[in-house]
């Protein structure tokens, strides 16, 4: 009974956690437009809305009875129109997807009003987009301004094509092709529309492709469309990715390494790359793969011998300097455990070291300040990148206690925590040397536009599960309980790989800040 309410009592702690890490993210980033199923809808309700009964309802009613049947009818599959008088008056525009036949664009066209009344309730201003077939309806007048292609949805492939040379081989393949078919949808003067294939490799044998406008542009307002969602969202969303589409309403273009849509391609594009060449000869294979390996060998072995040995001298001459090395500062008591002493010495670094690391704790290595002090990059003689906390010289505590809680929190290891890997305490000064997180904190990347984009939701994902298990391991699983009174994004720093790792724990205490806030020997809060 016991052990089954200590289990439950770990999982409702974890969910808490969980909790926790996902309202910090949940209000400082939108889900990428498309995350959902189609339809799409965009509902403006800074446009006003209209209420039950009105005559704006019945226009748009109106609309929806005929514009349909227009579309269908039409051989550019497209329509637009206009009912009502102002204040009431409604425009809508409907376009089909150039490969749809009549009644199945009859079909979406009807099923978007149905869609964007419900979907948008009541708003005056709404646009819904399906695969056959866009509509919008406004108060506004928009029908006439034809280059007007604002309100678009951006969607990709969430899986990534081969890194390096392949990635970019893919994407100048996909972008030749995407280009050439909007060029056939701009020259298409009935349809403005455009299907493309192109023969790639072995892993994707064919890129597909399609462009369209609606039919009421002319061929250079066509192009001049298209170009500009290629040009903007294809560097944003679409390097490195199988497939991707923007929807908007006066153009749109998709592209994917599977057949989307109906019938043969308009347009065929020669092959990327040409057929592979036959296989050598069994024989000649097997000789030059001996020959291959016995020149390996005859590298790679002197090597690793070479390696080996300097690596033991490295190890020897390490060993001897930390034999060597003195405390910063000689202890101001007389410790009666001489383990206690070892382990605070493992921790001492001499402050001429960091000043050495930090060039002098220089402005233009300072990686930003916090409650508890300047925070600064710096990078040992041997090449080991690491973080500076210059604290603030507001501790009252002594310097027996302050070594000894020291050791304590340099023993918390998790990997969701910033390991403390020593701490410097000559003079007046007090700083603590952590490891160097490349990424920064999370609110760097979460509030900058550019470095927003690389942080998809499968890492978005991770962030909060790191988090979460952080602060189990702190709130459940360490020696030292810490309760952490101060999460959010900037103590929230992340590696090379995007891994979270919380930082400033225990610091309250160590410290003297909140001394208001009683910690007990079992609890430490920060």
């Amino acid at each position: 009974m016991a052990t089954a309410a200590m289990r439950m009592r770990r999982s409702l702690a974890l969910c808490y956690h969980l909790t926790a890490a996902l309202l910090l993210l949940a209000f400082l980033h939108a889900p990428l437009a498309g995350a959902q199923p189609l339809p799409w809808q965009l509902c403006d309700s800074a446009a006003g809305n209209y209420t039950e009964g009105s005559a704006y309802q019945a226009n748009i009613r109106a609309l929806a009875g005929g514009l349909p049947r227009n579309a269908s009818a039409s051989p550019a599959l497209f329509a637009k129109g206009a009912a009502g008088a102002a204040p009431d008056a409604v425009y809508a525009l409907a376009l089909c997807r150039g490969d749809t036949n009549a009644s199945s664009c009859a079909a979406c066209v009807a099923a978007a009003f149905r869609n964007a009344q419900q979907l948008c309730a009541f708003n005056r201003h709404a646009t819904m987009f399906d695969d056959p077939c866009i509509l919008r309806y406004s108060g506004q007048d928009f029908l006439a301004n034809v280059t007007d292609n604002s309100g678009r949805f951006v969607a990709f492939n969430g899986n990534n094509v081969s890194a390096g040379a392949a990635a970019a081989a893919f994407d100048a393949a996909s972008g030749r092709l995407v280009n050439a078919t909007a060029d056939y949808a701009a020259g298409d003067p009935t349809r403005r529309f455009g299907t493309g294939e192109e023969g790639y490799d072995a892993t994707y044998p064919k890129i597909y492709s399609l462009a369209q406008c609606t039919p009421d542009m002319e061929a250079a307002d066509c192009r001049s469309c298209l170009r500009d969602i290629i040009e903007k969202f294809t560097p944003q969303y679409f390097v490195g990715k199988p497939g991707g589409r923007v929807f908007g309403v006066r153009c749109n273009f998709r592209f994917e390494t599977y057949s989307f849509f109906s019938g043969r391609p308009l347009l065929q594009l020669p092959d990327v790359l040409p057929p592979a060449p036959a296989p050598a000869p069994a024989a000649a294979e097997e000789e030059r793969t001996r020959n291959r390996t016995g020149l390996i060998l005859a590298i790679t072995l002197p090597i690793v011998a070479a390696l080996l040995l300097i690596s033991t001298c490295v190890c020897f001459w390490r060993r001897r300097k930390s034999a060597e090395r003195k405390p910063s500062v000689p202890l101001p008591y007389s410790a009666t455990n001489p383990d206690d002493i070892q382990s605070i010495d493992s921790l001492l670094l001499d402050l001429s070291t960091l000043r050495a690391a930090t060039d002098n704790f220089a402005e233009s290595n300072k990686l930003g300040e916090g409650g508890f002090g300047a925070v600064y990059k710096g990078v040992l003689s041997e090449g080991e990148e690491i973080a500076v906390k210059r604290l603030s010289q507001s501790s009252t505590q002594g310097i027996e206690e302050l070594k000894t809680e020291l050791v304590l929190v340099a023993k918390l290891q998790h990997k969701n925590l910033v390991r403390l890997l020593g701490v410097c305490l000559e003079g007046q000064e007090k700083l603590l040397v952590y490891e160097y997180m490349p990424n920064r904190s999370l609110d760097t990347v979460l509030f900058d536009a550019e470095k927003s984009r690389g942080l998809d939701w499968g890492k978005r994902l991770k962030i909060v599960n790191g988090v979460a298990r952080g602060l189990q391991y702190l709130h459940e699983d360490s020696q030292l309980r810490i309760v952490h009174r101060d999460l959010k994004a900037s103590n929230v720093l992340l590696d090379s790989d995007c891994n979270p790792k919380i930082s400033d724990f225990g610091l309250a205490k160590l410290f003297g800040w909140d001394q208001s806030q009683a910690v007990t020997s079992h609890i430490a809060g920060t």
